[in-house]
């Protein structure tokens, strides 16, 4: 039965390598810094330095008021991730009852190219202090795939034999976000102004197999396994987002904003039971409060220097900040997530009439503590520097070509194996190494 247990309890693992990887590993958690190549390419910094309609929009709507005319932007990210997942078992880490034998391996991941897309319009007229916009906007995603490996534990063949060894066998998981968020402006003064923007959310997440809801023995072989999370369709989910946005003079402009929780319905997921049994299951996770505040300095010549905090309410966030565990049938109880802050950074040169030149850095707090890091074992939250580079055209007076590469350092993490009624393994270790590069093509048309 202790054998059972154990080996069992390996599908636990399963989801917990999918399932947790709630976020691009270009993110701040689950959310990108950013959206298009201007925005990318400055960190993600915008809250106070409106230079660009999907900046603008998407980290503060009342900043739409001091771009320097209308414009629509549409723009496309490809984003690379690398990764590799490692997992070893020492001699007489599962107990007495197994063989004495040293284990281990390394596996790399192929998660390919992932497609970001980005879409922003504003309309300002200098007859009027309102401003308006729409922006469409990928916003956080993922995707993972590794193969079984009979070298590396933790992708060993599943074995549903009582008594049986075996690993997970083949992992795989996506999901995507998308947001719409019609946006307006008023100009208070010439100084300040006020914005407002509903925030229309959609996400959709595949895990195989799906460990946030409980494993089943229907075949009686001791040993539960839980169901794939493939058939599923996109959740909606809703909030709002309200902004300032100050020009103190001619050289310094402030920004805060306000975007709420957005809540989900839950994530509906057709399955069925090891004797292929349909199964209805619902998920519940939302998508986290996140606070900005900025600052942009035009006073040196031909430069635009941006800084923004961030603050991101992963640990009061449904699903993220449950805590991570097992309930008394073995399904996980939540990600175990901290709130965190993040550092966003960027520079912008005139360097000829045409052409601007732009450079960023983002650094982020990693949500996962060392008592949930198993929980989270292929969380993108590893990478916690990104640097950023891109420039922009201009083809003619209101056509504008950019672009910009991002790249996050690898980073990797570690923790030993956690299992429904007996806690963490000693001598056990799962090990995920991971970094991405991104390239950021956009066009803009002014009028």
């Amino acid at each position: 039965m202790r054998k059972s247990l154990v080996f069992g309890s390996y599908a636990v693992l399963a989801s917990l390598l999918t399932f947790t990887l709630a976020g691009t590993v270009d993110a701040q958690g689950i959310s990108l810094n950013g959206a298009g190549p201007i925005n990318r390419a400055m960190g993600g910094a915008a809250t106070a330095a409106p230079i660009d309609s999907m900046g603008a929009i998407l980290w503060n709507p009342a900043s739409i008021s001091g771009l320097p005319s209308s414009e629509v932007a549409i723009g496309l990210e490809l984003l690379l991730p690398t990764e590799s997942l490692s997992s070893s078992i020492a001699p007489g880490a599962l107990g007495g009852g197994f063989p004495p034998i040293n284990l281990s391996g390394s596996t790399n991941g192929e998660p390919g190219v992932t497609p970001i897309p980005s879409m922003a319009w504003v309309h300002r007229s200098d007859c009027s202090r309102w401003s308006c916009g729409l922006g469409i906007f990928g916003i956080a995603g993922f995707s993972t795939n590794y193969s079984v490996s009979p070298t590396n534990p933790i992708l060993a063949p599943q074995n549903n034999l009582p008594g049986g060894v075996g690993g997970l066998g083949r992992v795989s998981a996506d999901a995507q976000y998308f947001q719409i968020v019609p946006t307006i402006s008023y100009a208070i003064t010439d100084r300040l102004s006020f914005g407002f923007a509903p925030t229309i959310t959609l996400a959709r997440l595949i895990a195989n197999p799906l460990s946030l809801v409980d494993p089943d023995d229907a075949d009686g072989s001791l040993v539960p396994r839980y169901p794939s999370g493939c058939s599923t369709r996109y959740a909606w989910g809703g909030g709002f987002q309200l902004g300032l946005y100050y020009a103190a003079n001619q050289c310094w402009q402030y920004g805060f904003t306000f975007k709420s929780p957005q809540w989900f319905e839950p994530f509906r997921f057709n399955t069925c039971d090891e004797l292929g049994v349909p199964r209805q299951e619902k998920v519940h996770i939302d998508y986290p409060m996140i606070l900005s505040l900025g600052t942009a300095y035009t006073g040196f010549e031909r430069w635009l220097l941006a800084c923004d905090l961030r603050y991101f309410d992963y640990h009061n966030t449904s699903g993220f900040g449950d805590p991570a565990g097992y309930n008394a049938t073995g399904a996980v109880t939540g990600l175990g997530w901290r709130s965190v802050f993040s550092v966003h950074t960027g520079a912008q040169y005139q360097a000829t009439q045409r052409l601007l030149l732009r450079f960023g850095y983002q650094y982020n707090d990693n949500p996962i503590g060392s008592d949930t890091a198993f929980f989270n074992v292929e969380s993108p939250l590893i990478i916690q520097h990104i640097v950023s580079t891109g420039f922009s055209y201009f083809l003619t007076d209101n056509l504008i070509l950019s672009m910009a590469y991002l790249h996050g350092f690898e980073n990797s993490a570690s923790g030993p194996f956690n299992m429904p009624g007996l806690g963490p393994l000693a001598g056990t270790s799962v090990t995920n190494t991971l970094s991405a590069d991104a390239l950021v093509l956009g066009i803009t048309a002014r009028y």
